[in-house]
């Protein structure tokens, strides 16, 4: 196997980094190996490529990595972690003549178009579109993450974009109450405060301290040692805690009305596509009549947004697929 032939896509998160490693000819990709990395055991980038590669003579011939965090003449500050990435250093210190930097959103959306049945989940069916262009990406995971597509006749644009730390919008009486509480906290109030993991626990203490709402001692006492979002949820969906459920219910109403505007302002008749870590772990509650009728309360533009299809991404190593392809691009463009 010659050093060219290797070619590495890597999905970058907050909480877990996913490298594949796989063999190019000629251009196909064929998969050797897939490993998990705890992101914050480790200081850099470089040390988790390394870490990953030791057990290869081999160098990969090129890299393609999906980050969060905007991406600007091939540096990134990520978003979730204190690394700050170079294009140019990360050449230099793995030795990888070819490596490219995307925004991690940027990467799903590249992997859209190849996406099969089942490894989506509609949740809206919209109305169908002979030759649908835009599409919409949005995903609640660590942060929240969004991008733009545009697809055509087999030519793909992704039109990144950190729209998720936009200014929150309310859109009733609850959630302008929640806009208050977290104006007090942060001093500006994203979107990504409220429909993200970190969102989840804003607001479940908006309830619990604003609204003077009493958890379940269950609830309480999985927060000691678990992931207070996993907790939230998992007692949501089962219906144990009435602060998680509403909890889980507002969330599910902002995401929703937030994937609306999106859609309105691209006109993604192609569809809105839900990534992440959090949508496919809540689809009984999207499945909802809630999620749909928030995304679709857009007053005189309520018959537009009724077009657009809704999908939930379950393969949660799209990002990772769509960095796979950029890295194959490249090979086709070098040929």
């Amino acid at each position: 196997m010659k050093d060219d032939e290797l070619i590495l896509a890597v999905d970058v998160g907050g909480t877990k980094t996913i490298m594949t490693l796989f063999h190019e000819n000629n251009c196909d990709l064929v998969e050797i190996e897939t490993e998990r990395f705890p992101s914050g055991d480790f200081d850099s980038l470089e040390d988790i490529i390394k870490e990953f590669l030791k057990a290869y003579d081999q160098t990969p011939k090129s890299a393609s990595f999906g980050i969060p965090g905007p991406v600007e003449n091939g540096v990134v500050k990520s978003t979730n972690l204190p690394w700050l990435i170079k294009e140019k250093d990360l050449s230099k210190t793995t030795g990888i003549p070819t490596i490219h930097l995307m925004n991690d959103l940027v990467a799903t959306a590249y992997s859209v178009p190849l996406l099969t049945g089942d490894e989506l989940v509609n949740i809206k069916k919209g109305t169908k579109k002979e030759h649908p262009e835009r599409y919409v990406v949005i995903a609640p995971g660590t942060g929240l993450g969004q991008s733009f597509l545009i697809h055509n006749e087999g030519s793909t644009v992704v039109i990144p974009s950190e729209g998720g730390h936009a200014s929150f919008a309310p859109t009733s009486e609850i959630e302008t109450e929640l806009f208050l509480y977290l104006l007090k906290k942060f001093g500006h109030v994203s979107y990504e405060r409220i429909i993200s993991g970190s969102g989840l626990p804003n607001i479940y203490e908006f309830f619990v301290e604003s609204k003077k709402m009493k958890p379940k001692k269950e609830t309480i006492e999985k927060m000691e040692n678990e992931d207070p979002a996993k907790v939230i949820t998992e007692m949501a969906l089962r219906k144990k805690d009435p602060v998680c459920e509403k909890t889980l219910d507002l969330f599910v109403s902002v995401l929703g009305a937030h994937a609306g505007d999106l859609a309105l302002s691209f006109l993604a008749y192609g569809g809105v596509y839900l990534g992440g870590g959090i949508p496919h772990k809540i689809l009984p509650k999207l499945k909802e009549a809630l999620f749909v009728r928030s995304f679709e309360d857009k007053g005189r533009m309520k018959d537009v947004v009724e077009q657009i299809p809704i999908n939930v991404i379950t393969n949660n190593l799209a990002a990772l697929k769509g960095a796979a392809f950029v890295a194959q691009e490249n090979c086709k463009l070098s040929r």
